[in-house]
């Protein structure tokens, strides 16, 4: 039993690490195009990711 709960331990650090590297990945997307001053395409890109993920979630 004690495994199986490591195993889904790790599993969910793993998770939890790759969405938080994307988070970043994200953030530092944002902020170099909102520094080039491009902050105006920046939010049309989130605007469409958030489109594209309420879709595919179906709400």
């Amino acid at each position: 039993m004690e495994t199986v709960l490591t195993v889904l331990l790790v599993r969910f650090a793993l998770i939890a690490a790759v969405a938080m590297a994307l988070a970043l990945v994200v953030l530092a997307v944002v902020l170099v195009l909102h520094r080039r001053g491009k902050g105006d395409q920046a939010r049309r890109v989130a605007r469409t990711a958030a489109e594209f993920a309420q879709r595919r979630i179906g709400r």
